[in-house]
Parts: structure tokens; C-alpha cells; sequence
């Protein structure tokens, strides 16, 4: 081997915390394939208001009509739809407390650290297995202050939320947006609805953790938050899945309404399977005086197509978006933003990392559109690209739509490797090169791991770890 080798080659991921799976043994699964039947199952199931199911099957048939976008992505040819399952769900009722929970799905999250995480740093937990919540719970001393934190189908069945979730629910991201929007609205099962009242600060972040345990099967939870004005929340979502040798998909929505003044933080820790093609779509509209702020780590899935997107309506009101992805063999993972800056003297901060290593293939986009109206707005994109050998690749595309001659638009991208110089140094100091390598991704990846609470921040630098673990040399 050479030593040009030596210095690159980096072992694959150890998932051992992630690859376990249970049986499906007395599991409900609807038939694979996308039929009438099925939607109304699915709704039936749920018990949901009429206009719901209208809804799901008026999207059914978009789905069907809408052609898929143009070949400018990785390839989804490998998702065949007639051989994924749409539902799946553990024959269990949500539970409120974390005793009730089967034995099996307890094991996978306590493995997960959910309880954990839940009793030193949240506020409330929900946890979503396959197609359904399989337990929801939130601190009576948030509760007190007037803060909502349930399961969309909850919501629909209390006649205080249920106009509410009929006003705002598929208004930000319509099925109509893509293909896979219209499937999500077709077939959603499971997520979270959040409402915090006028003036509350939630003192600790509430999370979702979503584990697919199927095989050849589909998750599409769907998230709904409103923080009113004023208001201040921290929401932080999990997911992972095993791997399986088939493949899996996971369409989720995620729909955040931002009112005046008020602020949302919007935090993911991703690490999919390398079967898993997700296809999400998050939006967030905000208002005047308002903040949203996005903090995305992306460490799994054969191919992602992912591009938060916050429009900023109101005036003053401002963006940032702080994210790291790492593609690693077989993975193609094109992620990026999109902002809309409608309001007066809006601005947008946008900073991304990307690692590649063996093989794997990184694309950053980044849209920001300036509106007519967006006096004195302020836009700046910066990415930063970092590849661990000479076959993997990593591509910057850009897009600036500026209608509005006041506006100030930047954007920068670096690509690189690491230097051998930093590495012989840091080897001078004491260190293999395996952990040379690995502290310097660590400080690359340091922006975005900086943002996340304690608990969530470890948890990024140990995937980090893991997929640079093995390094020969």
C-alpha cells in the first residue's frame, strides 16, 4: 500500500449504536405501494376530521400527476414506491409514562439515550417508532405557562387546537411544492405540534427523536410549530435507522411559523442508515423583529435532497442557518438552504461545513432571493469544504436573486484537504495520525457543534469520531 494511501484511507462508520433492529413480529404493515385504499386506511386509523382525509387524498393524486424534478440532483432510482410501505406501527399506545413503554422499543431508545437526555436537559420528549408515537411527555412547570407539546393526531382531536392545526397545517409547504410533498401529505403519520403562547421563554429545549426500525418502509412525521409573539423556544429533532439492504425512505415536513419579535431555534442531529434516501422539506416564515436560527448536523442516508428554507416576511426580521453535513462512501448527500428576505432590513447568515471521504460526494446549495420590497437587506453565505482523499468531491452552487438595488449580497467557498503539515505537527505533539486527523475535523466541524446544547454537541463529535475511527498509518 502506498503511503499517499496510508494517509487517506479512513474505515467505514462504526454503527453498532445505531445498526441494531428488533422484530416486526406482530406489527401492523400496510400493503407496499400508494393506493386510495391505503390513505383512507391511514386516515381511518387516525380517526381525523373529514377535511384531513380530503386532504391526504386530494395529494394522493398530485403525487400521482406531478413528474419527478429534472436529473440536477443524485439519483432516487434506486426508491422504487411499489416496494415501500407507507405504515408501520408497533401495536402499542402512546404512553406518558416511559415504564409503559414495550420492553422493545424501550431497549432501542434507552440505547438511543432518550430517557437520559429527557431527565438532565429537556423539557419535554417525544419519541416516534416507524409510523407512530410511541410515548409524549413534557414537565408540568412548562405545561403551567400555556406551552402545547403533542402529537399532531392529539391535536386534532382536541376541539381547542384542531381549528388551529386545520388553520396553519400544509399552508407553508404545499403539496403541490414537489412530488415528494404530495406523498408526505398523502400518507403522514406521527410528528409533533408545538404552540407557545405570547411572551414565554421555554428555559429548556423540547425534543423529537424518530427511529425507523422497518425494513423497506416509510417514515413521514409531520412538524408543526407556532411560537407567537415574543415567544422563545429551543426544539432539537433525532433521527436514525439500522441498516438494512433495501431501501428505506424518510419524507417527513416540517412547517415553523415565527411571530413577531419572537424567536425559534431549530436544531437536527441526523444519522440515517446508507440505505435511507431522505427526502424532508423544513420551512419557517417570520415575522417582524423575529429570529430563526437552524442548526443541522447530517451524517447518514444513500442520498439526501435537503434545503431548509425561511422566508422572512416581516421587517428587521433575520436568519441563521448553521449546518455540517459528511458524506462518506455510497453516500450522496446534496443539502443546502434557501432564504427569502421579503421584510425591510431583513438579514441572513448562512455558514456551512461539508466533509467527504472516501468517496463520498457533497453538494452545497444555497438560493437567497431578495424581494422588491427588502430595503436595506443584508445577505451573507459562506461554505467551507473539506475532502479526506483524492476520490471523493464536493461541488459549491450558489444562486443570489437580488430585486432590490439597496440590498448587500456576499458569498464565499473554500474547498480543501487536510495539510500534511498539520498532520505531521500534531504528530509531533504525541498524536497517531488517526487522531491527528480526527482532532482537525473536530475543530472543522467546531462552528456547529458549538451550538448545540452539551449533551447534543458530544453526541455530534462522537459520530465524528466514529466515522473517522480506523484511520491506517
Amino acid at each position: 500500500m502506498s503511503d499517499e494511501k496510508r494517509r487517506t484511507q479512513i474505515e467505514d462508520v462504526d454503527r453498532s449504536l445505531y445498526d441494531f433492529t428488533k422484530s416486526e413480529e406482530g406489527y401492523e404493515r400496510y400493503a407496499d405501494g400508494l393506493t386510495p385504499d391505503i390513505v383512507r386506511a391511514i386516515s381511518g386509523k387516525k380517526d381525523e376530521p373529514q377535511w384531513m382525509l380530503d386532504m391526504r387524498l386530494k395529494a394522493l393524486e398530485v403525487f400521482h400527476k406531478k413528474e419527478m424534478a429534472g436529473n440536477w440532483g443524485p439519483s432516487i432510482a434506486g426508491l422504487d414506491m411499489d416496494h415501500i410501505s407507507t405504515y408501520v406501527s408497533p401495536k402499542t399506545k402512546q404512553a406518558r409514562d416511559w415504564d409503559d413503554v414495550p420492553k422493545d422499543i424501550k431497549d432501542t431508545f434507552e440505547r438511543l439515550g432518550i430517557p437520559q437526555a429527557e431527565r438532565e436537559s429537556l423539557a419535554g420528549v417525544g419519541a416516534q417508532y416507524d409510523s407512530e408515537i410511541v410515548y409524549h411527555n413534557m414537565r408540568e412547570e412548562v405545561a403551567k405557562y400555556g406551552v402545547v407539546y403533542t402529537t399532531i393526531e392529539d391535536a386534532l382531536h382536541d376541539p381547542k387546537w384542531e381549528p388551529v392545526v386545520h388553520e396553519y397545517f400544509g399552508t407553508l409547504i404545499p403539496m403541490t411544492d414537489h412530488k415528494f410533498a404530495a406523498l408526505h401529505y398523502a400518507v403522514w403519520s406521527g410528528g409533533s405540534f408545538v404552540y407557545v403562547p405570547a411572551g414565554v421563554t421555554v428555559e429548556y429545549p423540547l425534543q423529537s427523536y424518530f427511529r425507523l426500525n422497518a425494513q423497506g418502509a416509510g417514515q413521514f412525521e409531520h412538524t408543526l410549530i407556532i411560537v407567537e409573539p415574543g415567544a422563545d423556544l429551543h426544539f432539537i429533532e433525532g433521527c436514525s435507522a439500522p441498516k438494512y439492504y433495501e431501501a428505506n425512505l424518510h419524507a417527513g415536513a416540517v412547517e415553523l411559523f415565527v411571530k413577531d419579535g419572537a424567536r425559534l431555534r431549530y436544531s437536527t442531529i441526523e444519522n440515517w442508515s446508507k440505505n435511507m434516501y431522505n427526502l424532508n422539506t423544513k420551512r419557517a416564515k417570520v415575522a417582524s423583529d423575529a429570529k430563526m436560527e437552524w442548526v443541522s448536523g447530517s451524517f447518514g442516508s444513500h442520498v439526501s435532497y435537503l434545503y431548509p428554507t425561511t422566508v422572512l416576511q416581516g421587517d428587521r426580521s433575520s436568519c441563521e442557518f448553521t449546518g455540517i453535513t459528511f458524506a462518506g462512501a455510497t453516500q450522496d448527500l446534496d443539502t443546502g438552504c434557501k432564504v427569502i428576505l421579503n421584510g425591510a432590513d431583513t438579514t441572513a447568515s448562512v455558514e456551512t461545513k461539508s466533509i467527504s471521504k472516501d468517496g463520498g460526494v457533497n453538494t452545497f446549495r444555497s438560493s437567497v432571493v431578495i424581494g422588491r420590497h427588502a430595503d436595506n437587506a443584508r445577505a451573507s453565505v459562506s461554505c467551507q469544504s473539506l475532502m479526506l482523499d483524492n476520490i471523493s468531491r464536493s461541488d459549491t452552487i450558489p444562486a443570489m436573486d437580488v430585486r432590490n438595488p439597496t440590498a448587500s449580497v456576499g458569498h464565499e467557498a473554500t474547498i480543501g484537504r487536510i495539510s500534511d503539515d498539520t498532520i505531521l505537527y500534531l504528530m509531533s505533539r504525541g498524536c497517531s495520525e488517526a487522531e491527528a486527523r480526527t482532532m482537525v475535523v473536530n475543530g472543522f466541524a467546531n462552528p456547529v457543534s458549538k451550538e448545540l446544547p452539551l449533551e447534543y454537541a458530544v453526541e455530534m463529535n462522537n459520530l465524528i469520531k466514529l466515522e473517522m475511527e480506523g484511520a491506517i498509518g
